[in-house]
């Protein structure tokens, strides 16, 4: 008796999506369905995002699911590969809070004169990574987690939005480096597989940057919108730290998909990331979670030296309803890395930091995915 299509679907039928709650069929993510006269089987399943970190486990439950329903089969060869989601905030989803009207006046300021929203067609999802305060780490988490995501297969943007103290070009060894121009639109720079601009590549490094608020907005404005992207699955903004003009201007402007708040372990940095909180509860920008750098230190034997407290980060996200997307630890690996040019996560892999640093990578790829499914489904 030969093996039937039919079979075989049933019984991927049965296969839940981990996060999303729903079989891999019914959310489309399983194509190409082939049995040949021998019984073997071959499929392809689509996920949400190359970084999935379910992959393996979604593709054993298929193999087992297909073992157990036909036991006769042959071989089982499943194909895993990857087209990453689209953001709702496409789609107008921040218009339920006064953000904008449709016609791009901000409902909240009474659109008097109001910059217009600025769409980035293109651009599947934006992330923000911000933090409360200054020296958490924040840029060296946007560095690793754009690399990350480039190295498992999407296509990775990142704009350095700190105009007063830009040093993604230093963390990536490319100081003096100038973007080229064509029609009219700034060329981003490429290394590590993510495309990056930053005010850094525009403006000479020894010239402090003195500008008012308009100015900055305008300067970050150009940043985003004057630059040829392409099609990306990713765009990374390393907002600066705080929530300032720059900040307020980008997640009312921006489609934002949601945003990742870095911090440290201790009190002082956990209350300024209340505020950060706050602002993107505010402006309806969802949270994707809560990272904490600086975790702790490892030593030579193993162990951990909590040096700025223990769990601070991890405790803050409970009581505020934040999913927690993981802990990074300190390393000389990771800050060497951000002083010669060559991330961590590339130059040591291997690193307990680099890791932690692909883990939470994973992690926010995960809950972009899971914010996408269950806006689409409503």
């Amino acid at each position: 008796m030969s093996i039937q299509k039919s079979q075989i679907e049933a019984a991927l039928g049965t296969v839940m999506e981990p996060d999303l709650g729903r079989d891999l069929m019914t959310l489309g993510m399983v194509e190409n369905i082939a049995v040949d006269e021998a019984g073997n089987v071959s499929f392809t399943v689509v996920l949400t995002t190359p970084a999935c970190p379910m992959k393996e486990k979604i593709k054993n439950s298929c193999i087992d699911a297909i073992k157990a329903a036909v036991p006769e089969v042959g071989s089982i060869d499943v194909n895993m590969t990857s087209k990453v989601t689209s953001s709702c905030s496409h789609h107008g989803a921040h218009g339920g809070h006064g953000n904008h009207d449709g016609h791009g006046n901000h409902g909240a300021h009474g659109g008097h004169g109001a910059p217009q929203k600025i769409d980035l067609p293109n651009v599947k999802n934006i992330i923000a990574v911000a933090s409360g305060k200054g020296g958490v780490g924040k840029s060296t988490v946007s560095l690793n987690l754009a690399v990350s995501l480039a190295a498992s297969g999407a296509k990775v943007g990142l704009i350095d939005a700190d105009l007063y103290g830009p040093s993604i070009p230093t963390m990536v060894g490319l100081q003096n480096v100038k973007p080229e121009v064509q029609n009219q639109k700034l060329m981003p720079i490429e290394k590590f597989g993510v495309k990056m601009m930053s005010i850094g590549f525009l403006v000479d490094p020894e010239t402090a940057l003195i500008w008012r608020g308009p100015m900055a907005s305008s300067a970050m404005r150009q940043l985003i919108t004057d630059v040829d992207w392409q099609e990306l699955d990713y765009l990374i903004f390393d907002l600066p730290p705080g929530t300032g003009d720059i900040q307020l201007t980008l997640v009312q402007n921006l489609a934002i998909s949601g945003a990742v708040i870095v911090t440290t372990p201790q009190e002082v940095a956990l209350a300024d990331v209340a505020k950060a909180v706050t602002m993107f509860r505010k402006v309806g920008v969802p949270i994707l979670g809560l990272v904490e750098n600086m975790s702790w230190y490892e030593l030579p034997d193993g162990s951990r030296d909590y040096i700025f407290g223990r769990q601070g980060g991890e405790k803050f996200a409970k009581i505020n309803a934040l999913a927690f997307l993981g802990s990074i630890p300190i390393s000389s690996s990771m800050r060497e890395g951000g002083d010669v040019g060559t991330p961590a996560i590339i130059a040591s892999p291997d690193a307990p930091t680099s890791v932690a640093a692909s883990r939470v990578a994973g992690e926010i790829a995960r809950q972009i995915s899971i914010l996408n499914a269950n806006c689409s489904m409503n």
